[in-house]
C-alpha cells in the first residue's frame, strides 16, 4: 500500500509535469505562429513558472520577467452550488516595452508580491431585460466599426466571473530614451474587485446592438504619487474609489476622490502624452445611468513652457445622477470653493481667502455652486455663490497656450448634448450682483463685499432669474423682486472700453488659435439632448431653433448716466419686459421715466414697442402716397397710452441735453466702425406711433402760484368780512334800539375790535388750509394731445443723398441751390401721415385754450437736413474723462437742422385765443423755452424768431379747416371768458407758402360780450380770399438760406474784416414789408350767387371796440427781467417794430354797412356800395426817446399812400318805432330815409416826398366825389341828432366818470403869472385916447370910412393868412363834381336844392413860427365853390310823396356849355338865368324824360363862394422843430408895434361871396325861413331843458356860501353813477347767462319770467343813470365855470397883462341882388341890392368879443308896374370910393356876470338915406314877408308895445301832415319842432303857467335871460329924405327932410325890447317938432295964395286933416286926431 501510494503519488506528479511541459510547448508555438512573438520559459515548477520572457517582432518588444516565482493553487469546494477556487502568487514581474521606430521609446514596469485569486461559481443567474432610458455612447472618429457582441463575449469568457486584485506598495517606473526620461508611480494600495453574473439578462440597450453581461467593478487607489525624473511631484493622490455596476435595466456608478494634487509641466510630460491612444469608438448606450461622484481637495498646477503658470482646484465637488425607468431623471452637482490662479506662485498651495477679499491673480473663484436637473419639474436648479472672475493678459496667454497644446483630436471635437428626458427649460437664479470699477491698483488684495454693501457700484442687482427653453431656443431673464441700479460715467465707460478692447484682443487671439487648429471635416463627439423626431429635423425647424428667442423681464430698474459730474440722465422703470422671437421684437414697460438732473421730464405710462417684419397697416398707408415705390418695409410700432413731459420752472434743460449730445458724439467717435456709404445703407424701418394721451407741461413759479391764490383768498375774505361787518352793524343797531343811550360806546368799540381780530384769525386759518382740499396749481403751459397716430414711412425713392437733394429742389424751389452742390451731414426724407382727436394748449389755469384743434389729419413729405459746416463751422467741446485719460475734444457741427415739408391737412375745428392779458405769462413761457434750446455758439447777434423760422422751415403747407376761430381777448383779466372779439372762418382753405399766407373762405367777425350784444356779427365777408405777402428786406436774397455759413468763436479771426462779425448779415432781415390783400370777388365753384358782404355796428359795439383797442395798444411791462431774476439778455425786438411798410388792398363787388344806436334798432345808418376797391400803404418809424434812461422806441405810423374807389354809394338813415329798452326784434319795421348818395368816390393819399419829384402843387390827401346827392330833412335831422345825442351822452359819461374829471379845478392864487407884463413906457393910454377922440371929431359925421385904401376883400385876414408862402405840406384836396343837397322844412311843403358844379376843399400845413414868444404851427383850410345854384319848388302844396327825392340832372349842374337852341327843352328851361325852371328826376340813373316829375325854379343863379379857416396849434412836428430858429430878441427901448402885435396867431374863419343873383316868391321865402329856423337853427327841446338846468345850478353856486362843498357832492354823485353802471353790467351779464341757460334747457318759462323782471330792472337802472349822469355833467361844468370866474376875479388884482385876439370870424359879400317875385315866380315885386357887406367878430383872451358889421352900399327898387317911385331905399349920396360905408354897427361884449350879458360898447353909424315909399309897394311887401297879416289893423298904444314880443311873421300855409310812423320814429316830443311862431305875436298873458313853483332861482334865471347890461350906447344922427305916395293918391309926400337925432345911453340894464322902445320914444320926441316944421314948409307961397287956398280948402278941411294925419302916421306913428280903429301906420304891428 505504501508502494502503491508512492507510485500513485509519483504518477500524479509526473503526469502534471508532462502536461505542463506539453502546455508550455503549445504556448510557445502559439506565440510564435499567431502572435509573431518569441516566448521563453525558464523553468516550470509545481504550480510555479519562472523566467518567462515575451518578445514581439518586429515593431514592439514586450519583455516580461518573473525573477521570483509564480505559484498556483487550486481547490474545489463542495457546497450547494459547487465552485472552484484558484489563486496565483507572483513574486515579481518586470515589463519592458520597446518601440523600434521610436528609438527612445522604452517602458519598464516592475511588480512584486502579486497574488491572483480566481473563484469560479458553477451556477449563473439568468439574464434579465429592463428598459433603457439613458445611453452614453462615445463615438471615436477614426474607427469604422463598433465592438461586436461576439468579441465582447470572448473577452468575458476569458475573464472570470469574480476577480479581486489587491496591490500594496506598487511602484511603476516609465522610462524613455534609455531612462533619460522616466516617470515613477508609487501607490500604497490598489484594489480591484470584479464580478459578473452570466445567469442574469445582459444589458442590450446599445446602438448598434451589443450584449453586455450584468457585472460590477470596484477600483480603490490609496496614496498614489507620480514623480518625474527630477523627483518633482506630478500627481499626488490620497484616495480614489470607483464603483461601476451594470444591470439589464440600467448602469450605475460612483467615484470618490480625496486630495488630488497635480503638477503638470508640459516640457517634461508632453512626450508621454503622445504614447497614449486617444481615439476610441464605442456603441451608444440607451439605458438609464445613475452616477454619483464626490471629489475633494483637488489642485492642478500647469506650467506650459514660457507661459506664466496657472493653477486650479476646488475643495469639494459632488455629482449625482439618478435615472431609471420608474423614476424621473435627476442630476445634481455641488461645487465648493473652486479657484483658478494665474501668474507666478500660483502653484503654491494657499489657504482659501475669505469671500470679502479678492487676490489679484485669482482669475476665477467660486465659493459654491449647486446644480440640480430633474425631469419631474422639467428644468434645472442652479445656486451660485461667491463668484470672482478676473480677466487679464496672463489668463489669456495661459488659455491660448493651453488650447494650442491640446491633442489635435481633442481640439477638433465639437460636443452636442441631446437629452432623452422631457426637460424643456433651464432656470438660473442670481442673488446679489454688483459691478464696480477699480480705477487704480495699490495692493495685491482687493476687498470684496456683498452686493448690497458695495461702495459706489456701477451695477447692482439684488436678484435675477435666467431661464432657457430648450425646445423653443428661448432665453428668459427675469428680475422682479428688488431694483436694478446701473450708473454710467464717461470715465467708467473708458475703463470698460479699455478692458473690453483687451478682452476682445484676447478673444481674437484664442479664436485665431482655435481657427488654425480646427478641421471641420472630422466628426465630433455628439451628446444629444433632446433627440428630435423625424419631422422635427427639417431645415426650417433647424433654422428656427438656431434663431435665439430672448425674453427679458426686469422689475424696478434705475439707469443713471452722468454726462458731467453735476449733470446726469436717469431712466427709471417699475417693470420692464423685452422679448425677441424670430424677426419680432416686443418691449413693454408700465411706467418709464426719464429724469434729468433729478427732475422727471419724460414719463411713459404703459409704453409698448413692437418691431415687426411687416405691418399690413403700414402697407395700406403706403398706397395713399403715389410717389412711394417700395411696396413694404419692416416696421417699428410705438404704443404709449400716456406720455407726460414736464419741465420744472427755470430748469436749464438745454445745458444737460447739450452735454449729453457731446458724450454721444464722443461715444460715436470712440466706437465708430467702418463707414458705410449712404447709398449702400439699408432702408430705415417705418415708424408707427400711437399715443392715447400726450401732455407737455411747463411748471410755473411757486411764488407766482401762491401770490395768485393768496390774492383770490384775500378777495373772497374781503367779501366775507364785509358780510360779517354788516351783520354786526345790524346787531348793534338792534341793541341801540333796545338800550338807547345807555349802551356804552366802549362796549361797541370792543365788539368791532373783536370782530377785526376774528377777521385776522379766519384769514390765517383759511390761508393755512388753502391747499388742504385742492392741490396747488403747478402748470405754466399745458399742451395735451389725445388719440395721436403718427405714421412715418421710408422709401427707396426718398432714401440716399441724391434722392434727398431732389426732394429739396422740388419742395424748396424758391431757394437758389448752391452751384458747388450741397454737402449734407444729416439727410433723411420720409412720408408722414398723422391724425389726432384733440390738440389743446392752455396757459396756467386760464379757462380758454391758447390753441384748440379738433380732428386733425395731416399727410405729406418731410425732409430733414443738416449742412456740413466745414472746418470753421465746427465748435470744440470738451468731455472730461478723468485720469489717466484726460479731457477729450469733440467736434460739433454748428449748422442747424432744417426741415422741408409738403403737407396737406384737414382740420374740423381750429381755435386760437390770445390777449394782452396773457402777455406776462407768455413772457415767462418764452424764458422757459430759452432754457430748452441752447443758443448757437456763433458770436453773431441772435436771430429773431421770424428769421429763425425762415432759416429752418421751408416748404408748403395747405390746410382745409371746417371752422377756424380766433378770439382776441378784450379785457385785462385773463380769466374772463365773455369779452372777446371772435374771428370765425367757415370752410377755410389756408396755404402757407414761402413768404405768403393765403386764406380762402367765409369770414365773420363777432363781438362776444356778456350782454344782449353778444353774438353780434358786425363783419360778414363771404367768399373772402385774403393774402398776406411778406417781403423780407435783406442785404442778400431772403430765400438763400443755403448761403448762411456759421463760424465758431475760435475761428472768427479768420473771417472777420474790421466790422462786427455777423454770419447772418446777408440773410438777416432789416425790415419787413407786409402786403394784405382781401378779395371778395373770389367765390367757391359751388356757390351759385355770391353773398353780399355786410357790416353791422352798434354804438355799444363801437365803445366796446374803443376799450378793445385801448387794451391791445397798452404798453406791456417787463416781466421777470433784471439782475434780481438773473435775466440780463437784451430785449427782443417785437414783430410789430420790425415792419417798415404795411399795405392793405380790399376789393369787393358790393358792401352793406348798418349802424344802430341801440340794440332795439331805433335809429341807425345804412351805407350801401355796389363795387369798391381800397388800397393803403403805411410806413413805420421808430423814434428813440430822449434822456439817459433806456426806454422803448416810440412807434410812429405814417400813411404814405392810400387809394380807394367806390361806386354807387348810398347812405340812408333808419328809424323804427321800437323802444330803446325793448329786446331786439328780427322783424322790426324799419323806415329808411335818404341821406347821401354818390355815383363814385375816389380817394388818394401819397407821401410828401412825391411833391418834390413832381414839382407842382401836390396834396397828400385827394378826395373826389362825383354826383353827390345829399338830403337834409327834419326826419334826417331828428335821427342824426338822436345819434349824436347818444354819442355825446356816452362821451360825457366816460369823461365825467374818469379820474381826470375834477383835476385842474383848484386855482393857485399865489402862483406867479407866466405872461409878460405889458410895458407902459413906450406910450401913454391917456395920450392915445385923446388922439383918437380928435380923429373921430375931424371925420365926416355922416359917412363911415374904412382904414385902408385897398379893397375890402384884401383887408380880410383869412385870405392874407392863407396866401403865405411858408407851406410845407399841402395836406387835403377834396373835390366835389356835380354835387347837390336837398333841404326840406317841417312846416312848409316843397324843398330847396343847392348844387355846385365844382367844389374844392384845400388844407395846408405851414412851417412853425414864433408868435409873441410862442412857437405855433399854422394850418389853413380853403373852400372853393364854383357854379353854385339854388333851386326851389313852386307850388305851396306839391303833389309828391314825402319819401320821393327830387334831384337835378347832371346837365343842369355842370358848368356853362353851348346851348342848343334847336332843343325845345332848352327853350322851356329858361337857360341858366335866375328864375328859370328846370326838370328833376327821382331815380339814380334815369333822366327826367322817363319819369313824370315836377320842375323846380332856380332861385340863385350860378355863383362862387370862398371860405377860409386858419388854426394855430402848439403841437409841433418833431422833424420840423429841429429846423426852427430861435425868436429874435428885441431891445427894451425899441417900441412895440401895436398893430403888428395884434395880428398874431389868431384862429380865423372867412366867408366870401362875390356876386349873388337871388329870386324868390313868398312860398319859397317861407320855405327858406322854415328851413333856416326849423332845420338849420333848430335847437332840441332837451337841450333847452339842459340849458335851464345848467343855469339853475349856476345860480345855486352863486348864492352858495361855500361852493367848495360842491366838490364832495360831485364825488358822491360820481360814485352813484359808477354804481349804476356796475349794476347795469351785472344785470346784462345775468340776463346773458339766463339766455344761455334758456337755450340749453327745455323748460324756460321760469327763466323767461326772471328775464322779464331783470329787463324791467335794467331799464329803470338806465333811466336813473341817465338822470344822474346829466346832473353830474351839469354840476361839473358849472363848478368849473365858477372856479374860472373866481380865478378871473383874482386875476383883476394882479398887474395888467396883454390881451390878445384868440379867434376871428369874417363874412363878406361883394354884391348881392335879391329879386322878390309873386307866387308864380316870374313877376317881380322888389329888388334889393347890397354891396360890400362884411361882418367880423373878434374873440379875445379875456373872454370879451367885438362884433363889427359894415355895408358899403345898399338900394331897394320897386318892380311893380306903374310905380311912381322905382327906388324905394338908397343912400342920399352915390358911392364915391371903396372906402365909403353906408352902414356900420359895432358892439363890444364882455363876459356875462350873473347870467346877464354885458355890452360894453354898442354903436350904429348910418349914412343919410332917401326913402321913397308907396302904399301899394308896402302892402305887397307885407304880404310877401307876412302873408295873411291884416295891414289895416289899428295901431297899438305905446304902453302895450312895451309888453309885446318882437316877432317875425311867416306865411301861413298848410303844413305837411307827418305820418304816424315818422312821428313814432322821431320819439316823444320830436314830431313838432319848437320853432318861431309865425302866425302872430304871443302876449305874456297868453303864456303857459310854469309847471313847477317859481322860486328865487327861477326868477333870477328869467331876469338874467331877458336883460342885457349896456354900458355905453351911441347912435349918431341920420338925415332922412322921405317921399310917400298913398293909396289912390290920398297921401302924397315928396322929399320930406327929417333928421334922426344922436342918441347916447350909459349904464342901463335893458332887454332888447326896452332898448327898442327907448330908441323909438326918443326918436318920436325929436321927430314931432320936425314934422310940424316940415308941415309949415310944405306950401312956401305968398299970403294971398295961401289965403285963397285956405278958403278953398275949408270945405274939405276934414279930408286935409286926414291926409296930414296919414303923413304923420307914416313918419312917426303919431296922429294929431283922436286914435280910432281905422287908422293905419307902417310902424304899428297888428295885435
Amino acid at each position: 500500500p505504501a508502494l502503491r501510494t508512492a507510485a500513485t503519488m509519483s504518477l500524479l506528479l509526473v503526469i502534471p509535469s508532462a502536461l505542463v511541459w506539453l502546455v508550455c510547448s503549445l504556448v510557445v508555438r502559439y506565440f510564435h505562429s499567431k502572435l509573431k512573438a518569441e516566448l521563453k520559459i525558464g523553468s516550470v515548477g509545481f504550480f510555479s513558472v519562472q523566467g518567462i520572457s515575451v518578445q514581439f517582432q518586429p515593431q514592439h518588444t514586450l519583455v516580461g520577467d518573473s525573477p521570483a516565482w509564480l505559484c498556483l493553487c487550486a481547490a474545489y469546494c463542495f457546497s450547494g452550488r459547487g465552485s472552484w477556487l484558484v489563486s496565483f502568487h507572483i513574486d515579481s514581474i518586470n515589463v519592458m516595452v520597446l518601440n523600434l521606430f521610436l528609438p527612445e521609446s522604452l517602458w519598464h514596469m516592475t511588480t512584486s508580491g502579486l497574488m491572483l485569486l480566481l473563484d469560479c461559481h458553477s451556477n449563473r443567474l439568468p439574464p434579465t431585460s429592463r428598459k433603457i432610458c439613458c445611453l452614453f455612447v462615445l463615438i471615436l472618429p477614426d474607427y469604422q466599426s463598433f465592438v461586436q457582441t461576439a468579441t465582447l463575449e470572448k473577452f468575458h469568457h476569458l475573464v472570470p466571473q469574480k476577480a479581486s486584485v489587491e496591490l500594496d506598495n506598487t511602484n511603476v517606473t516609465l522610462s524613455m530614451h534609455s531612462q533619460k526620461r522616466h516617470l515613477n508611480w508609487t501607490l500604497k494600495a490598489l484594489k480591484v474587485n470584479y464580478s459578473r453574473d452570466d445567469e442574469q439578462l445582459p444589458l442590450r440597450a446599445f446602438t448598434p446592438e451589443l450584449s453586455f453581461p450584468q457585472s460590477s467593478l470596484e477600483l480603490l487607489l490609496e496614496d498614489g504619487l507620480l514623480l518625474s525624473q527630477s523627483r518633482q511631484r506630478i500627481i499626488c493622490l490620497n484616495s480614489l474609489r470607483t464603483v461601476l455596476q451594470v444591470t439589464s435595466m440600467d448602469v450605475s456608478g460612483s467615484v470618490t476622490v480625496n486630495t488630488c494634487i497635480i503638477h503638470y509641466r508640459h516640457q517634461e510630460f508632453c512626450h508621454w502624452l503622445d504614447l497614449f491612444p486617444w481615439k476610441r469608438h464605442f456603441p451608444q448606450l440607451q439605458a438609464p445611468v445613475m452616477f454619483s461622484s464626490s471629489v475633494s481637495n483637488v489642485s492642478v498646477s500647469v506650467q506650459l513652457g514660457d507661459t506664466p503658470p496657472f493653477a486650479l482646484g476646488f475643495i469639494s465637488a459632488n455629482l449625482e445622477n439618478q435615472s431609471s425607468q420608474s423614476l424621473h431623471q435627476r442630476t445634481s452637482l455641488s461645487l465648493d470653493h473652486f479657484w483658478w490662479r494665474v501668474g507666478q506662485g500660483s502653484h503654491i498651495q494657499q489657504a482659501p481667502h475669505p469671500p470679502s477679499k479678492h487676490v489679484w491673480g485669482e482669475a476665477f473663484i467660486l465659493d459654491s455652486l449647486t446644480l440640480q436637473v430633474a425631469q419631474e419639474w422639467c428644468g434645472h436648479r442652479t445656486s451660485l455663490k461667491g463668484l470672482q472672475l478676473e480677466v487679464s493678459e496672463t489668463c489669456v496667454s495661459c488659455l491660448s497656450r493651453l488650447v494650442s497644446l491640446l491633442p489635435q483630436s481633442g481640439r477638433r471635437q465639437l460636443i452636442y448634448l441631446d437629452a432623452l428626458g422631457t426637460t424643456e427649460s433651464s432656470r438660473a437664479s442670481i442673488q446679489g450682483v454688483s459691478l464696480s470699477v477699480v480705477k487704480s491698483l495699490t495692493e495685491t488684495m482687493e476687498p470684496c463685499c456683498l452686493a448690497a454693501q458695495t461702495p459706489s457700484p456701477i451695477l447692482s442687482l439684488s436678484s435675477l432669474v435666467i431661464c432657457y427653453h430648450i425646445s423653443t431656443c428661448a432665453l428668459e431673464v427675469i428680475q422682479c423682486e428688488e431694483e436694478v441700479n446701473a450708473k454710467w460715467t464717461p470715465a467708467d465707460h473708458m475703463f470698460f472700453y479699455h478692458h473690453v478692447t483687451e478682452c476682445k484682443g484676447c478673444w481674437e487671439t484664442l479664436a485665431c488659435m482655435l481657427k488654425q487648429q480646427q478641421e471641420p471635416q472630422e466628426p465630433a463627439v455628439n451628446l444629444q439632448f433632446p433627440v428630435l423626431q423625424a419631422e422635427d429635423r427639417q431645415p426650417s425647424s433647424i433654422a428656427q431653433r438656431r434663431a435665439l428667442s430672448i425674453y427679458l423681464e426686469l422689475g424696478h430698474t434705475l439707469l443713471t448716466a452722468f454726462v458731467t459730474e453735476q449733470n446726469f440722465i436717469l431712466v427709471r422703470t417699475d417693470a420692464l419686459s423685452l422679448s425677441r422671437h424670430g424677426g419680432t421684437t416686443h418691449f413693454r414697460s408700465p411706467h418709464l421715466v426719464f429724469n434729468f438732473d433729478g427732475n422727471d421730464i419724460f414719463t411713459f405710462t404703459g409704453a409698448e414697442v413692437q418691431g415687426l417684419p411687416e405691418l399690413e397697416e403700414a402697407v395700406l398707408h403706403r398706397t395713399r402716397f403715389p410717389f412711394l415705390t417700395t411696396p413694404r418695409n419692416h416696421t417699428w410700432v410705438f404704443t404709449v397710452p400716456s406720455l407726460a413731459i414736464e419741465f420744472p420752472y427755470q430748469y436749464n434743460f438745454s445745458n444737460t441735453f447739450d452735454k449729453a449730445i457731446n458724450v454721444q458724439k464722443w461715444l460715436k467717435s470712440l466706437h465708430r466702425g467702418a463707414t458705410v456709404p449712404p447709398s449702400e445703407q439699408p432702408l430705415p424701418p417705418d415708424l408707427v406711433f400711437r399715443l392715447n394721451q400726450f401732455s407737455f407741461v411747463f411748471l410755473d413759479d411757486v411764488f407766482e402760484i401762491k401770490l395768485r391764490d393768496n390774492y383770490e383768498l384775500m378777495k373772497d375774505e374781503s367779501k366775507e368780512s364785509a358780510k360779517r361787518l354788516q351783520l354786526l352793524d345790524r346787531k348793534v343797531a338792534e341793541l341801540r334800539k333796545q338800550h338807547g343811550e345807555l349802551l356804552p360806546a366802549r362796549k361797541i368799540e370792543e365788539l368791532y375790535a373783536s370782530l377785526e381780530r376774528k377777521h385776522i384769525e379766519i384769514y390765517i386759518q383759511r390761508s393755512r388750509r388753502l391747499y388742504a382740499n385742492t392741490p396747488m396749481r403747478k402748470s405754466l403751459l399745458t399742451w395735451t394731445v389725445t388719440d395721436l397716430e403718427l405714421v412715418v414711412l421710408a422709401d427707396d425713392s426718398l432714401h440716399g443723398p441724391e434722392h434727398v437733394r431732389e426732394q429739396l429742389r422740388d419742395i424748396d424751389g424758391i431757394s437758389p441751390f448752391p452751384r458747388d452742390g450741397l454737402q449734407l451731414v444729416i439727410q433723411w426724407a420720409r412720408a408722414v401721415r398723422f391724425k389726432l382727436s384733440t390738440f389743446l394748449v392752455r396757459i396756467r389755469d386760464y379757462p380758454r385754450y391758447l390753441f384748440e384743434i379738433r380732428q386733425w389729419e395731416l399727410a405729406g413729405r418731410l425732409v430733414g437736413t443738416e449742412q456740413d459746416g466745414q472746418s470753421r463751422a465746427r465748435r470744440k467741446q470738451l468731455v472730461p474723462l478723468g485720469q489717466p485719460w484726460g479731457d477729450v475734444t469733440v467736434q460739433r457741427n454748428m449748422p442747424p437742422l432744417k426741415f422741408y415739408y409738403d403737407f396737406h391737412s384737414d382740420i374740423a375745428r381750429f381755435t386760437i385765443v390770445w390777449g394782452p392779458c396773457w402777455d406776462p405769462a407768455w413772457t415767462l413761457i418764452g424764458q422757459v423755452v430759452d432754457l430748452l434750446t441752447k443758443p448757437t455758439a456763433d458770436p453773431s447777434p441772435p436771430l429773431a424768431w421770424w428769421d429763425k423760422s425762415r432759416l429752418l422751415l421751408h416748404g408748403c403747407w395747405v390746410m382745409d379747416i371746417e371752422q377756424a376761430n380766433l378770439h382776441q381777448l378784450a379785457t385785462e383779466d385773463p380769466y374772463n371768458t365773455t369779452e372777446n372779439m371772435h374771428w370765425e372762418w367757415n370752410k377755410l382753405n389756408f396755404e402757407w407758402n414761402p413768404g405768403q399766407f393765403v386764406f380762402k373762405g367765409d369770414m365773420d367777425v363777432n363781438v362776444r360780450t356778456a350782454s344782449k350784444y353778444d353774438d353780434i356779427c358786425f363783419l360778414h365777408l363771404p367768399n373772402l380770399c385774403m393774402t398776406l405777402d411778406l417781403q423780407w428786406l435783406c442785404h442778400g436774397n431772403p430765400h438763400d438760406h443755403h448761403a448762411v455759413t456759421l463760424c465758431s468763436a475760435e475761428n472768427m479771426a479768420d473771417v472777420t474784416s474790421g466790422q462786427p462779425h455777423d454770419s447772418y448779415r446777408a440773410f438777416r432781415s432789416e425790415n419787413l414789408n407786409l402786403a394784405i390783400s382781401m378779395d371778395l370777388n373770389w367765390h367757391h365753384e359751388t356757390d351759385k350767387e355770391p353773398c353780399q358782404p355786410r357790416i353791422l355796428l352798434y354804438s355799444s359795439t363801437l365803445r366796446w371796440m374803443q376799450n378793445f383797442w385801448a387794451t391791445w395798444t397798452s404798453v406791456s411791462r417787463p416781466i421777470c427781467r433784471g439782475k434780481l431774476f438773473n435775466s440780463l439778455r437784451p430785449v427782443r425786438k417785437k414783430l410789430g417794430q420790425h415792419y417798415k411798410q404795411l399795405s392793405y388792398t380790399a376789393s369787393f363787388p358790393q358792401l352793406q354797412v348798418h349802424y344802430w344806436a341801440s340794440f332795439a334798432q331805433q335809429r341807425g345808418i345804412q351805407v350801401e356800395c355796389s363795387r369798391g376797391r381800397v388800397f393803403t400803404r403805411g410806413a413805420q418809424r421808430l423814434i428813440p426817446q430822449a434822456g439817459t434812461v433806456m426806454r422803448r422806441l416810440i412807434s410812429e405810423w405814417n400813411v404814405t399812400q392810400m387809394m380807394s374807389e367806390l361806386s354807387l354809394v348810398t347812405v340812408h338813415l333808419m328809424a323804427s318805432t321800437w323802444d330803446e329798452t325793448a329786446d331786439h326784434q328780427i322783424n322790426a319795421q324799419v323806415k329808411k330815409t335818404h341821406l347821401l348818395s354818390l355815383s363814385s368816390l375816389s380817394y388818394q393819399r401819397q407821401s410828401n416826398r412825391m411833391e418834390e419829384e413832381e414839382g407842382n402843387a401836390f396834396y397828400t390827401h385827394k378826395l373826389c366825389l362825383v354826383d353827390l346827392r345829399a338830403s337834409w330833412t327834419p326826419t334826417n335831422r331828428n335821427i342824426a341828432f338822436g345819434l349824436y345825442d347818444g354819442y355825446k351822452k356816452a362821451a360825457v359819461l366816460k369823461r365825467n366818470l374818469s379820474t381826470e374829471a375834477l383835476k385842474g379845478l383848484r386855482i393857485d392864487t399865489q402862483a406867479p403869472t407866466k405872461k409878460l407884463k405889458r410895458s407902459m413906457s413906450s406910450y401913454s393910454s391917456g395920450t392915445g385916447t385923446t388922439m383918437l377922440q380928435k380923429l373921430i371929431e375931424e371925420t365926416d359925421k355922416f359917412v363911415v370910412f374904412s382904414e385902408e385904401d385897398s379893397g375890402v376883400s384884401d383887408q380880410l385876414s383869412g385870405i392874407a393868412a392863407c396866401q403865405t408862402d411858408d407851406v410845407y405840406n399841402r395836406n387835403w384836396l377834396v373835390e366835389l363834381v356835380n354835387c347837390q343837397v336837398m333841404l326840406r322844412g317841417m312846416e312848409t311843403a316843397g324843398c330847396v336844392l343847392v348844387s355846385a358844379a365844382k367844389a374844392q376843399l384845400l388844407q395846408c400845413e405851414h412851417h412853425p413860427a414864433w408868435y409873441s414868444s410862442t412857437l405855433k404851427q399854422k394850418t389853413t383850410w380853403t373852400c372853393l365853390l364854383d357854379g353854385m345854384q339854388y333851386f326851389a319848388t313852386m307850388e305851396p302844396n306839391p303833389a309828391e310823396q314825402e319819401d320821393w327825392q327830387l334831384w337835378l340832372e347832371v346837365k343842369n349842374i355842370e358848368e356853362h356849355r353851348q346851348r342848343n337852341l334847336d332843343s325845345v327843352l332848352e327853350l322851356m328851361e329858361s337857360g341858366q338865368a335866375v328864375g328859370g325852371m328846370v326838370s328833376t328826376t327821382t331815380d339814380w340813373n334815369q333822366p327826367s324824360q322817363v319819369q313824370e316829375t315836377q320842375q323846380v325854379q332856380r332861385i340863385i343863379s350860378r355863383c362862387s363862394c370862398r371860405m377860409y379857416y386858419i388854426s394855430y396849434s402848439h403841437d409841433i412836428d418833431p422833424e420840423l422843430a429841429t429846423q426852427i430858429k430861435p425868436p429874435e430878441t428885441r431891445n427894451s427901448h425899441e417900441k412895440e408895434d401895436l398893430l403888428k402885435k395884434q395880428a398874431g396867431a389868431v384862429d380865423t374863419f372867412t366867408l366870401i361871396h362875390h356876386d349873388l343873383e337871388i329870386s324868390t316868391n313868398p312860398v319859397q321865402y317861407a320855405m327858406i325861413l322854415d328851413i333856416v329856423n326849423n332845420l338849420l337853427l333848430h335847437v332840441e327841446p332837451k337841450r333847452k331843458e339842459h340849458s335851464e338846468k345848467k343855469q339853475r345850478v349856476r345860480f345855486q353856486l352863486e348864492i352858495s356860501s361855500n361852493p367848495e362843498e360842491q366838490r364832495s357832492s360831485i364825488l358822491h354823485l360820481q360814485e352813484a353813477v359808477r354804481q349804476h353802471v356796475a349794476q347795469i353790467r351785472r344785470l346784462e351779464k345775468q340776463i346773458y347767462s339766463n339766455m344761455r341757460s334758456q337755450q340749453d334747457e327745455v323748460r324756460s318759462d321760469e327763466l323767461s319770467e326772471i328775464n322779464l323782471k331783470l329787463q324791467n330792472q335794467l331799464n329803470q337802472e338806465k333811466m336813473d343813470m341817465q338822470m344822474k349822469s346829466e346832473e353830474l355833467n351839469i354840476l361839473i361844468r358849472c363848478f368849473k365855470d365858477f372856479q374860472l370866474q373866481r380865478a378871473n376875479k383874482l386875476e383883476l388884482r394882479k398887474p395888467p397883462e396883454d390881451v390878445s385876439v384868440v379867434r376871428r370870424t369874417e363874412i363878406y359879400f361883394a354884391q348881392a341882388r335879391w329879386c322878390l317875385t309873386e307866387e308864380d315866380g316870374q313877376l317881380g315885386i322888389a329888388e334889393l341890392e347890397l354891396k360890400r357887406f362884411m361882418y367880423s367878430k373878434l374873440n379875445k383872451s379875456d373872454d370879451t368879443a367885438e362884433h363889427l358889421l359894415e355895408l358899403g352900399w345898399f338900394t331897394m327898387n320897386n318892380l311893380l308896374p306903374n310905380a311912381a317911385y322905382k327906388v324905394v331905399l338908397r343912400p342920399q349920396s352915390p358911392c364915391q370910393s371903396a372906402r365909403q360905408l353906408a352902414l356900420r354897427i359895432f358892439s363890444k361884449v364882455r363876459p356875462p356876470v350873473g347870467g346877464i350879458s354885458v355890452k360894453e360898447h354898442f354903436e350904429v353909424n348910418v349914412v343919410p338915406l332917401t326913402i321913397q315909399l308907396m302904399y301899394q309897394f308896402f302892402k305887397r311887401m307885407m304880404g310877401f314877408f307876412f302873408p295873411g297879416r291884416n295891414v289895416e289893423e289899428e295901431e297899438v298904444g305905446d304902453e302895450e308895445d312895451k309888453f309885446r314880443l318882437v316877432t317875425t311873421g311867416i306865411p301861413v300855409v298848410k303844413p305837411r301832415q307827418l305820418s304816424e310812423d315818422s312821428i313814432g320814429a322821431l320819439g316823444p316830443g320830436k314830431g313838432v319842432t319848437q320853432g318861431l311862431n309865425r302866425t302872430a305875436g304871443v302876449r305874456r298873458s297868453f303864456r303857459k303857467p310854469p309847471e313847477h313853483p317859481v322860486d328865487d332861482i327861477d326868477k333870477m334865471k328869467e331876469r338874467a335871460a331877458m336883460n342885457n347890461s349896456f354900458i355905453y350906447i351911441k347912435i349918431p344922427q341920420v338925415p332922412l329924405c322921405v317921399s310917400y305916395k298913398g293909396e289912390k293918391s290920398s297921401v302924397d309926400w315928396k322929399d320930406l327932410n327929417l333928421v334922426l337925432p344922436c342918441l347916447e345911453y350909459h349904464n342901463n340894464t335893458w332887454t332888447w325890447l326896452d332898448f327898442a322902445m327907448a330908441v323909438k320914444r326918443d326918436s318920436r320926441k325929436a321927430l314931432v317938432a320936425q314934422v310940424i316944421k316940415e308941415k309949415l314948409r310944405l306950401k312956401p307961397a305968398s299970403g294971398s295964395e295961401l289965403r285963397g287956398k285956405v278958403s278953398d280948402v275949408k270945405p274939405d278941411s276934414s279930408l286935409q286933416q286926414q291926409e296930414e294925419d296919414e303923413k304923420a302916421r307914416l313918419l312917426i306913428g303919431l296922429s294929431t286926431a283922436d286914435k280910432s280903429a281905422n287908422k293905419k301906420s307902417i310902424f304899428s304891428r297888428r295885435k
